[in-house]
């Protein structure tokens, strides 16, 4: 196991390890409040097995075995760090039925187990991404003064925000995520996720989706059911599994690890905020990456290594200096790494591009009167989604081309640029709409456009119009504003800057019907018919951030 170790760890680039003679301790029973048992391992260097020490939990609805235990366990313990993995409820072993997202009560359960162990001593800390970052939150603002280190990546303190983004359902994620949480503990597991998957994709063409979970799984799920019933994010379910409010209660330093194209970009940005409010000072690391992107694993190993050994063993060599440290895209110098005094950056101001005739992105504001765009959004024939953030892509990044040529997306696209573009920060459409129905969505989308002509998506996102949101004028014009994700972003000289506008991105995005019912039962759809208003009275823009504010 060490030869494997020993590799991987190189292709992470990790420091070297202190020992590679690791001990290796299986299914701890752990008691919870309600009499449930969940199972732990612990990993420990030999040498030190005998002596108390700071302790590295890490909770998984993943297993505690294979990659999860060599990334988390044996690598980190070949590195001087007590680590204890354990399965969450209902899951691999463990006692209970598997609720998710619901982790306060056994994660503070576990902590309170780890102080009572002789082996343990001193401080605590905690690692991983995604699920295994929300159990850090779940804890975080109750887990006591003895919780030194935070290392959270791809994550954020709730998931409602990501699973229902903009008010639509992010469908390919959470089906996704249903199919491999489904088939993860079935015999030849890869083998039974890969061909969930591949049954999928076809499965989120049809409608309705009621039973969307017993078609890709085989059998009715509750957790979902409850899940998809649940769309508000002051519904109950949401309610007990929501610990955003305490973000600004936690005490312990915190690390977050994101990426450009993760799904939990903006609201993992939310609680560094947060922190920030209350006075904390976290460190904030945002990369070129997507949620299961393998730079992003390395990354976060390696950065969240270092956190916890400052965090519990006062060895802040290896820590980042600065604590804001964001990657730059776009192909021009100057790119890269970059550290920042803070996120957003200081004294960042907005540039303004104003859509205009003839699919133009212009600089200056419209001057001519009732001029405006259309295009019909048929739900029967969904505007497709490519690239962006989602849960499993690993090519977020893409040429739009395909997609700009259909009839529903309409296009705006600046001139030549004629120096260099940069935008850090966040980016804000606002849309001078009119539909033919109320029940609609908007998706915009930003992208760099190279001198080849082959459009790369840079950001975006979407927002669902109801009644109650977004309300019409007198004349029927809607005021659509909403944030895409943010950006860290060079568009160089000779580029152009493009912004996408549609009303669907299938199926990363669940299609609105256009009729009004809910669109996880509707089994008719209606045809909206959109027009883009982009004149004096009704002017719309896209707003960037920019070191050389223009409006």
């Amino acid at each position: 196991m060490s030869l494997v170790s020993e590799t991987l760890a190189r292709r992470l680039r990790l420091p070297r390890a202190l020992t590679h003679d690791v001990v290796f301790e299986r299914d701890l029973p752990v008691g919870m409040d309600d009499g449930a048992v969940l199972l732990a391992d612990r990993w420990v260097a030999r040498a030190m097995s005998g002596r108390a020490q700071p302790t590295v939990l890490v909770r998984s609805p993943y297993g505690r075995r294979q990659v999860v235990a060599l990334l988390f366990g044996r690598l980190l313990a070949e590195r001087g760090l007590q680590v204890v993995i354990q399965s969450v409820r209902g899951t691999f072993g463990s006692e209970g039925e598997f609720s998710p997202f619901d982790e306060r009560a056994d994660g503070l359960a576990t902590l309170r187990w780890i102080r009572e162990q002789p082996w343990h001593s001193d401080r605590i800390g905690m690692i991983g991404p995604s699920y295994l970052g929300l159990v850090q939150w779940a804890a975080a603002a109750e887990a006591g003064d003895d919780v030194a280190a935070l290392a959270i990546q791809v994550s954020a303190s709730q998931f409602h925000g990501q699973t229902r983004a903009g008010g639509s359902l992010s469908l390919e994620t959470a089906a996704s995520w249903l199919v491999l949480v489904s088939a993860q503990e079935r015999r030849l597991a890869p083998l039974a996720i890969v061909h969930g998957l591949r049954r999928l994709r076809p499965l989120l063409d049809e409608l309705p989706l009621t039973d969307l979970d017993e078609q890709a799984t085989g059998a009715e799920v509750a957790w979902y059911r409850e899940a998809m019933a649940s769309p508000l994010r002051d519904d109950s379910y949401w309610v007990t599994r929501d610990f955003a409010t305490d973000v600004q209660n936690v005490t312990a330093p915190v690390q977050l690890i994101g990426g450009w194209q993760d799904i939990f970009l903006p609201w993992m940005l939310e609680d560094f905020t947060a922190l920030k409010a209350a006075g904390r000072d976290p460190q904030l690391i945002i990369g070129p990456w997507s949620h299961t992107a393998p730079g992003l694993t390395a990354a976060g190993l390696r950065e969240g290594l270092a956190w916890l050994r400052a965090g519990l063993l006062d060895d802040d060599r290896l820590v980042r200096p600065g604590r804001v440290h964001v990657y730059v895209t776009g192909g021009s110098p100057g790119g890269g790494w970059r550290q920042l005094p803070s996120w957003p950056p200081p004294d960042i101001g907005e540039r303004w591009l104003w859509l205009g005739d003839g699919g133009r992105l212009q600089a200056d504001p419209p001057s001519t009167t009732s001029t405006f765009d259309r295009y019909r959004y048929d739900p029967a024939d969904p505007t497709p989604s490519l690239g962006g953030p989602v849960l499993l892509e690993r090519e977020p990044i893409v040429d739009n081309g395909q997609l700009e040529s259909r009839a529903d997306v309409l296009t705006y696209t600046t001139p030549s640029l004629q120096s260099l573009v940069e935008a850090i920060g966040p980016v804000r459409i606002e849309l001078s709409v009119r539909a033919s129905s109320a029940h609609f969505d908007m998706f915009a989308r930003v992208c760099d456009v190279d001198q080849a002509g082959a459009s790369w998506n840079v950001c975006d996102a979407l927002v669902r119009i109801a009644p109650g949101r977004f309300e019409p004028g007198d004349d029927g014009t809607r005021n659509v504003a909403f944030d895409l994700w943010p950006t860290a972003h060079r568009f160089a000289a000779g580029h152009q800057i493009r912004l996408q506008v549609s009303s669907g991105a299938h199926p990363r995005y669940m299609r609105n019907p256009g009729t009004g019912e809910d669109p996880n039962t509707a089994s008719r759809t209606q045809p909206v018919d959109i027009e883009i208003l982009h004149d004096a009275p009704h002017s719309s823009a896209l707003v960037l951030p920019s070191v050389n504010p223009t409006k």
